[in-house]
């Protein structure tokens, strides 16, 4: 397995695109709780696609691949805050692994790359949020991150019944 720091989406790679939207559809579908609820279609998923490689091209935001034999296997976003008291701090949005490729570490892996990224660009503090009580919620106590506290009501599942979210922090040394 191969992990690629993208900074721009090229245009000449509508295949990664297409990729993308059809892991993140399939995320969403399986009831991943990243922002979206279902009924969710591929269109959808593109014009994300489409709102992130804006991003990437101005800089604030950086996508990790995490690839295999040229398939997308998973993803995670690292959204550089550009605020001036800010910059030492980035949040991690996004993480997503193939429904096919899930416990094969992939996801720890990635969170590892984008926590080297985020230190490479001298950024010192992590901060995420993710639904109470997932699998996700799991994985990032077990990387070292600190619960901070849990907002009830805070965003819909993708069922669109409201839910709780966590928030999280890692201190980078």
């Amino acid at each position: 397995m191969q992990i690629i720091e993208l900074t721009g989406l090229p245009s000449s790679e509508p295949l990664l695109k297409n990729s993308l939207a059809l892991l993140l559809k399939r995320c969403v579908d399986l009831g991943a709780s990243i922002g979206f609820v279902t009924p969710f279609s591929e269109l959808e998923s593109s014009h994300y696609w489409d709102s992130v490689e804006n991003e990437l091209n101005q800089g604030g935001r950086i996508l990790l691949l995490a690839t295999e034999n040229q398939q997308v296997m998973g993803t995670v976003q690292l959204s550089l805050c550009n605020k001036k008291n800010g910059q030492h701090r980035a949040e991690v949005e996004k993480l997503m692994v193939h429904p096919d490729a899930r416990g094969l570490g992939i996801a720890g892996k990635l969170m590892h790359q984008v926590e080297a990224l985020a230190k490479s660009r001298g950024r010192t503090l992590l901060i995420l949020d993710t639904l109470t009580d997932s699998l996700a919620a799991n994985l990032y106590l077990k990387l070292g991150f600190l619960r901070v506290g849990e907002i009830p009501d805070f965003a819909l599942s993708t069922e669109g019944e409201l839910e709780a979210t966590c928030v999280f922090y890692k201190q980078l040394v």
